[in-house]
């Protein structure tokens, strides 16, 4: 005892106690320590058995013990407060006795992965509701979102039967889609005569087996399946609203998602035509639309549709006049977005992108690897390394025939081909940013937004 008052020891390591930390009697240092493991989702390693003795002067020798003994005694990570701070986050939470296995899934990693993806889940279904709420607002209660989170795209039945090019309207808006349509898999898997498939495209897969198979032959048509899979045609739903005299937000906001409707609705149709579309699973097929498909509508509003979105569109949107408020809450948030989309659109322009580079940036950038919830992912790094390396070697040989009259064969015609596909590859992480940021502005911002953009590109 110290001045007749008891001294508490830390069940951790036996140092003093300085109080009830985070459910039980512990001292400050293993109290930072649990703390900073948990915040931080720290995963450690023990180099012996797991079972280091823990003392004042042993415990910063194995971080795996240590924190295995903090949650065997019974610290509490509830007690911690979200933001970090000093201080727990409710003194009144005590120790807590949990399983080996839920202690073996914290030390292994896979508890903080989970919580990171129910936490990306809760925030998909804000902003979702926060989109639903806003159509209400502006008299959209019968706008069906084409995306709802963790369920990849959605569309009725009579989407993906249709025999035209273009999404059936029904005054602008979709009908409510039923039960069966609201699979998934459904949407890719679903048999359909009208999708034209090429009956050479599982040949040309199967000869592109390996980087080093990519001849001239192989790699041009390739290319050439991927330009025929593209639907370059005009948007059907731009055109009509040029009768307005003046465009309310409400009526823009209903031209905006009608030509949003109609570009995703292409992407699904494009996915089935693709070479490798059945080499790779339908659940993955969802996955990787689910998290490209803002990107891949960038990339095709800058590269095939931007006479229409940037002429057509823009003068329907120069008929929205906002009002005070509604300026007065545009932040410097969307001034960032303006200003990418604005450098976007002049180097692209700059850049002259044809049809055939446009599709070979599209399909590198739908195949990405990286994308969580894949099942398959060395499956998808195959064809995204066979689809680089062709793709690549088709620009590097037509760079050489373009140069062959000027350059006599010069082998700077090469550097210059690989100069321009890396032009081309440099884009798509400026494409991946700004499309992110567009998706996590308020929806309510979008209309002005979109006329900020197509004003100041145009």
């Amino acid at each position: 005892t110290d001045d007749g008052k008891e001294v508490k020891s830390c069940l951790i390591c036996g140092d003093r106690a300085t109080g009830l930390h985070y459910g039980i009697i512990s001292c400050e240092g293993c109290k930072g320590f649990f703390k900073r493991s948990i915040c931080n989702k720290r995963v450690y390693r023990c180099t012996r058995s797991k079972n280091c003795v823990m003392s004042r002067k042993q415990r910063n020798r194995c971080q795996f013990c240590r924190l295995l003994k903090c949650l065997q005694m019974g610290m509490n990570r509830k007690a911690i407060r979200e933001d970090g701070m000093p201080g727990g986050r409710n003194k009144s939470i005590g120790p807590v006795q949990i399983s080996n296995e839920e202690i073996e899934r914290i030390l292994s990693g896979k508890d903080f992965e989970e919580e990171a993806a129910r936490e990306e889940q809760q925030q998909q279904q804000q902003q979702m509701e926060q989109v639903n709420n806003a159509y209400a607002s502006i008299g959209h209660t019968g706008y069906v979102p084409l995306f709802s989170p963790g369920s990849g795209p959605q569309f009725p039945p009579n989407m993906m039967s249709s025999n035209s090019g273009s999404p059936p309207l029904n005054n602008g808006m979709r009908s409510a889609p039923t039960s069966a349509s609201m699979n998934p898999r459904s949407l890719l898997a679903g048999g359909n005569s009208q999708m034209g498939y090429m009956p050479s495209m599982q040949g040309m897969a199967a000869r592109e087996r390996s980087p080093e198979s990519g001849s001239e032959l192989t790699s041009s048509a390739l290319v050439e399946q991927l330009v025929l899979a593209e639907d370059c045609s005009y948007l059907s739903s731009i055109g009509a609203e040029h009768g307005f005299d003046e465009l309310t937000i409400s009526k823009l906001f209903s031209v905006l998602c009608k030509v949003a409707d109609e570009m995703l609705y292409r992407q699904i149709v494009w996915i089935k035509k693709l070479p490798f579309f059945e080499t790779i699973s339908i659940k993955d097929h969802t996955t990787l639309l689910s998290t490209t498909w803002a990107e891949i509508i960038l990339l095709a509003s800058l590269c095939v549709h931007e006479d229409q979105l940037f002429g057509d569109l823009a003068d329907i949107t120069s008929k929205y006049l906002p009002d005070s408020e509604e300026l007065s809450r545009f932040t410097d948030y969307e001034m960032e977005i303006l200003e990418r989309m604005t450098y976007l659109y002049q180097k692209f322009t700059h850049l002259k992108i044809d049809k055939e580079e446009y599709v070979i940036m599209k399909v590198i950038n739908f195949l990405n690897q990286d994308i969580k919830g894949l099942q398959e992912v060395e499956r998808v790094e195959e064809i995204n390394k066979r689809y680089w390396y062709a793709c690549q070697r088709f620009t590097e040989l037509r760079a050489m025939e373009r140069n062959a009259g000027r350059s006599n064969g010069s082998p700077n015609s090469t550097a210059s081909g690989a100069s321009r596909f890396r032009d081309l590859m440099l884009c798509l992480p400026e494409i991946r940013y700004v499309a992110g940021k567009m998706l996590n502005t308020d929806v309510t911002k979008l209309p002005l937004l979109f006329k900020a953009i197509l004003h100041t590109c145009k």
